[in-house]
């Protein structure tokens, strides 16, 4: 499979014919909406065989191979040269396609407004094929230990037609946010701690739930250790029902890391005590603050490498977003909230605004600014192919367990295509 960015004067047809491909192929797997309308920096992902590299000043086929991770006899056998055979710069180099290695693959979904919109129930049964676990959003748990379903629909029958394993997310929200004082009533309170992990089993039997996974945040850091022993005597009970355990961490770079996000999250004692965690490596960049990439590859490997100091490489799901934000600028402090955008509806937009897409490559990141009708002036953060390979890349070189979406509802093809390219799903 090739990622393929467009290039100034280039036309669908000209990048189907450049890689022997179609155009119903590559508008078909990339969903794009309007052939004729490509704009600079836009990714497609081509939907071949293995993939094509051109040669750049100073390569050679051993920088090549190990590049692609290959011997670069093997290059050279493929292409039909020698390998001493010097390496004209433009030459057009067929890379066979690579080993793919197991991972766990979840998503999360969230009904709005208390319902299941057609839309959102089409994307997780668009996803499930590619997913481990889907994980509706959430079991709110309410002051006497029992808790608040969501809307569940059909995502148990569209998990079960898919051999994908339903994740129960047990939240401490209220009121539309993350409580300290809930929290702090549940962990200190043990007759609530038994009657919540009561009804939490009685319910993952009801809706055949695989794994319960407690999304307990903005959690005083005084209940730290309130926190890990409520986390213990939930995975003895769990256990002895079969059931796995999962939590979601903030993203810490050290054990010492201050804020109402980090204290109470402590990374080895879920790291020992968990059967996974999905570490949230996004919102950098987020809908109050100024614009920037949601999840730059820095911060994303610095929480992780953190992570693996605490927590076995086979128990980490990185977090990855599948949306973007549009803001409007200049950014206000308390001013106005960034916009969400999906990918394609970032890409949407530059072609509206007729504006080049550009890549930070620090931070492996696309993004673009546009003026909207009323002049105002916009900048938009999203992920494309190149993004959420590089993310992929790092999943690999680190030997994790998997990845993990917030959240489905958000198209973007170009992920899935790629998840089958890279990994083998993992079923449960």
């Amino acid at each position: 499979m090739q990622i393929h960015v467009v290039q100034a004067g280039q036309s669908i047809f000209d990048i189907a014919r450049l890689y022997n491909s179609t155009v119903s192929a590559i508008v078909g797997s990339n969903e794009v909406p309007n052939p004729n309308q490509l704009v600079v920096g836009q990714t497609l992902v081509i939907p071949i065989v293995g993939s094509y590299y051109w040669v750049q000043p100073g390569n050679s086929l051993y920088s090549i191979a190990r590049s692609f991770g290959i011997n670069y006899r093997r290059l050279a056998q493929v292409n039909g040269i020698s390998p001493g055979t010097p390496l004209k710069v433009g030459l057009r180099l067929y890379i066979p396609p690579r080993p793919k290695r197991n991972a766990e693959i979840n998503a999360y979904v969230e009904p709005i407004g208390g319902k299941v919109d057609p839309e959102l129930e089409q994307s997780a049964r668009s996803a499930a094929p590619f997913l481990t676990y889907l994980a509706p959003f959430s079991f709110r748990i309410q002051r006497n230990g029992t808790l608040e379903p969501p809307p569940l629909n059909n995502f148990a029958a569209i998990a079960r037609a898919n051999n994908a394993s339903l994740i129960m997310v047990v939240t401490n929200i209220e009121e539309g946010k993350f409580s300290a004082e809930l929290g702090r009533i549940i962990l200190t309170n043990t007759e609530i701690q038994n009657r919540l992990l009561n009804n939490i089993i009685a319910l993952a039997k009801q809706y055949n739930f695989r794994d319960i996974h407690f999304d307990m945040e903005f959690l005083p850091p005084e209940l730290r250790e309130n926190y890990n022993s409520f986390l213990r005597k939930a995975k003895a009970r769990l256990s002895s029902q079969g059931l796995l355990m999962s939590t979601a961490l903030a993203p810490k770079t050290s054990a010492t890391q201050v804020g109402a996000w980090y204290e109470a999250h402590d990374y080895k004692a879920h790291g020992q005590i968990s059967d996974f965690v999905v570490i949230m490596t996004y919102e950098w960049g987020y809908s109050g603050g100024p614009a920037m990439a949601v999840s730059p590859i820095g911060p994303v490997r610095n929480v992780l490498e953190y992570a693996l100091t605490e927590i076995p490489a086979s128990k980490i799901m990185m977090g990855q977003n599948l949306y973007g934000y549009d803001w409007t600028l200049p950014f206000v402090p308390g001013g106005k909230f960034a916009k969400a955008v999906s990918p394609q509806q970032a890409i949407e937009l530059a072609v509206k605004y007729n504006v080049p897409i550009k890549y930070d490559y620090k931070a492996q990141a696309p993004h673009f600014n546009y003026t909207d009708e009323a002049r105002r002036q916009h900048e938009v953060w999203f992920e494309d192919a190149r993004s959420i390979q590089a993310k992929f890349n790092l999943v690999k070189e680190l030997g994790l367990r998997g990845v993990s979406y917030w959240k489905l509802g958000l198209s973007f093809p170009q992920n899935w295509l790629l998840i089958e390219n890279n990994f083998n799903v993992t079923k449960r």
